[in-house]
């Protein structure tokens, strides 16, 4: 999943109803790869419409199927200055990807008909897309800053004593208007990069996007912390676009860190400028069990 660059996501995410059979759940969902299978049979297919796909959990569900994650991934809810992060919670989140939009469509499908009848309250399916070539809609190039090898993304997203990753998932509604009617120069101010080439400002605000996320506003900060971004932009003209931004860490720290740096919580107040260019409508952290769990669950 983190190294695979594919036209399109999908991002699901379940609520389970109170009543729902957990255990049943977690079955049903630990066999990811056999749904995977049905929508893109390994005999019929090559890399160009392949289906990558995987599963993560929420805190209270993960602690009925399978028992408490290494560390707390606990999502609090987070407002600062320019903008709340709520946490709005969920059981079960399936990150796939491919070159054909229909193929996700179809695994969703799958995924939502193997769950036991009644089992889910309610669900959302957000389908993205590539944009000019891995832009942002606001123009700005995305995952700058990346781990460049496949090692090391996995140093950087994977649990190493369980295989799993720690993975925020969130909702952002671009302000579509701000960005047409903003300045470019003002906007890369607030992110801490060039638009066309994403280099980063020698002098950028605290309050810009790479100071927060790095922890300084120095040229080529040391990061305190990292992730493994896999985030893509979604929506219509019609209603709402924005990017749907989803990031892997081997700890829960990682992504308190950032988060609590967008909203100004903890070493100062600053909040984080990007905020002035979208809205984060939903937020939550999951748990991605390892190969080995997700067979025990299944």
């Amino acid at each position: 999943m983190f190294s695979a660059t594919k036209d399109h996501a999908l991002y699901l995410t379940i609520h389970l109803s109170p009543n729902a059979n957990t255990k049943a759940c977690a079955r049903a969902m630990a066999n990811i790869a056999t749904l995977v299978e049905q929508v893109a049979p390994p005999s019929t297919t090559d890399e160009d419409n392949e289906v990558l796909a995987g599963v993560g959990f929420g805190p209270s569900f993960l602690s009925k199927v399978y028992g408490k994650a290494r560390k707390d991934f606990t999502h609090a809810d987070r407002k600062g200055p320019l903008g709340a992060m709520p946490a709005t919670g969920g059981d079960i989140f399936i990150h796939a990807k491919s070159n054909e939009t229909s193929r996700l469509f179809e695994l969703a499908a799958k995924v939502l008909r193997v769950l036991p009848p009644d089992s889910v309250d309610k669900f959302e399916d957000i389908y993205s897309f590539v944009y000019k070539n891995g832009r942002d809609l606001s123009g700005f190039i995305d995952g700058t800053e990346n781990p460049a090898d496949e090692e090391s993304r996995a140093e950087v997203a994977v649990e190493k004593e369980t295989g799993g990753s720690y993975v925020v998932t969130q909702k952002w509604v671009h302000r579509m208007d701000t960005i047409v009617s903003t300045a470019p120069s003002v906007m890369e101010g607030w992110v801490g990069r060039t638009i066309d080439d994403s280099v980063e400002l020698k002098n950028k605000s605290i309050s810009s996007h790479v100071a927060r996320m790095t922890g300084g506003n120095a040229f080529e900060q040391k990061k305190q912390f990292e992730m493994v971004r896999q985030s893509m932009p979604y929506g219509t003209h019609s209603d709402k676009a924005g990017l749907f931004f989803i990031g892997y860490a081997a700890s829960p720290e990682n992504l308190n860190f950032m988060l609590d740096r967008m909203v100004g919580k903890g070493s100062d107040k600053f909040s984080d400028d990007i905020m002035r260019l979208s809205d984060c409508v939903a937020s939550t952290y999951f748990y991605f069990p390892g190969a080995d769990e997700l067979k025990k669950m299944a």
